[in-house]
């Protein structure tokens, strides 16, 4: 009596009361969107990919430095003519500033210039679609987490059914044993399915708290035994799901082929910049010195200098060891290899979205013979308890028939959660998992 005690306290603990928030997974999802570490640390990874994104990193822009320095000597001299005669000096203090501004562009450099940024620009796009692709990862596990929740603790509840069914078994065998018209024996055979069915409530009850832990986890909220009551009580699945627009917007729009296509188009823009090496390069140069002297000896007191200079300088690469015919070589491969990791995506995102699909269509097929067996069962379960109440069935058969039950409405709650599981991935691949946001 104590395990159908906190079995009721547990099945309480998930009706939500008026004054709980529900969740719904729209909020699971824009929780977990907002507070998600690793989603937060792929954003930062974009911005700073977008950051990256200048026309002065790619080297569009001079660059100008300005210099100073100030210093001195102090130097002790002592001279010997031709003549025999001798002079000398001590603690001549001489003193020196310089300053100057220098300016360098690259005017020229093969072209490099412009594909540097051009391949900025793709990694900053490449940026954008790690995060969609993380955003994408996320949503499909909140989503699984909330549905599987959701399935667990519809699994508790008919567990919880079935206890008060076997609690209302014991009531009738004990009222049989009193009147001397049943046996000890089939009494605590009724107490023993009392006992399993309570133990494995209370497991179940575990099971249902973790998820709750887990999904918290995906949200990252900060307190992670937060309790989570679902606005859904039952797991819905659509049906409207075509395979030749998924095909269509999938090979559109998903996420692992559009970064496989970015990937292709990077790896072109390196073998760009290699070849841009056989060109010639002209740089300008220019800049202003000033200069400031004080002598401590000697005719001249003081000196300041102002100095501009300017030129061009072209030049060519005639001969590195044959470095960069290799490194073209290795380029070329590297484009041959991304072309061919495209297709093995474009393959393996085919592939994924037929066999999913097939799992979908089947698991609709699935669904309505499942609702079938299900209220066969449940007739059965209610003529059995009106035959058992009238002593023409043993218990041994009413367990059975109790189980029976059981089994189909697991078997309903696995297909329902695998048909939406099949959902959930056929909107990601097909770059769809938006719609759950509306």
């Amino acid at each position: 009596m104590n395990r159908s005690l906190l079995s009721a306290l547990f099945l309480l603990w998930l009706t939500p009361l008026p004054a709980q928030e529900v969740y719904t997974l729209g909020r699971c999802l824009e929780t977990g969107l907002e507070n998600n570490f690793s989603l937060i640390i792929a954003r930062n990874r974009e911005t700073i990919s977008g950051n990256n994104y200048t026309r002065g990193n790619a080297g569009y822009l001079p660059s100008l430095d300005l210099t100073g320095r100030a210093g001195g000597t102090v130097a002790s001299t002592q001279q010997v003519m031709t003549n025999g005669s001798e002079s000398s000096s001590s603690g001549v203090h001489n003193m020196n500033a310089n300053a100057g501004l220098s300016l360098g562009w690259t005017l020229f450099d093969g072209f490099s210039v412009r594909t540097t940024y051009q391949k900025l620009g793709e990694l900053q796009q490449a940026g954008m679609l790690n995060t969609r692709l993380a955003v994408e990862n996320l949503m499909a596990g909140i989503a699984s987490a909330y549905y599987h929740y959701i399935q667990q603790i519809q699994l508790y509840r008919n567990l919880q059914v079935a206890l008060d069914l076997s609690r209302e078994r014991v009531r009738i065998d004990e009222e049989r044993y009193l009147l001397g018209s049943g046996s000890r024996l089939q009494l605590l055979q009724s107490k023993v399915y009392f006992n399993a069915d309570s133990s494995r409530l209370a497991r179940q009850s575990e099971v249902v708290r973790n998820l709750q832990v887990r999904l918290n986890e995906l949200m990252a909220v900060e307190d992670l035994t937060a309790r989570i009551v679902p606005s859904d009580s039952t797991i819905r699945v659509s049906s409207e799901l075509n395979f030749e627009e998924l095909l269509k917007e999938t090979l559109e729009k998903n996420t692992s082929l559009l970064i496989a296509s970015s990937n292709r188009v990077i790896s072109e823009y390196d073998r760009k910049l290699i070849a841009a090496q056989t060109y010639p390069y002209l740089n300008f140069s220019g800049g202003y010195t000033y200069g400031w002297n004080a002598y401590g000896a000697g005719q001249v007191d003081r000196q300041t200098t102002g100095t501009m200079h300017y030129g061009l300088t072209l030049g060519m690469n005639l001969f590195d060891g044959l470095n960069r015919q290799r490194r073209e070589k290795n380029a070329l491969i590297e484009v041959e290899n991304r072309e061919l990791q495209y297709q093995e995506v474009e393959q393996s995102v085919r592939a994924d979205l037929i066999t999913v699909y097939n799992g979908y269509t089947n698991n609709l097929r699935l669904l309505k013979l499942e609702k079938e067996n299900l209220k066969t069962a449940a007739e059965n379960l209610e003529i059995a308890m009106e035959r058992y109440k009238l002593g023409s069935l043993s218990g041994l058969e009413l367990r059975e028939v109790q189980l029976s039950l059981l089994d189909a409405e697991e078997r309903l709650l696995s297909v329902q959660y695998q048909a939406r599981l099949a959902e959930i991935s056929l909107l990601q691949i097909a770059g769809r998992m938006e719609e759950y946001l509306e």
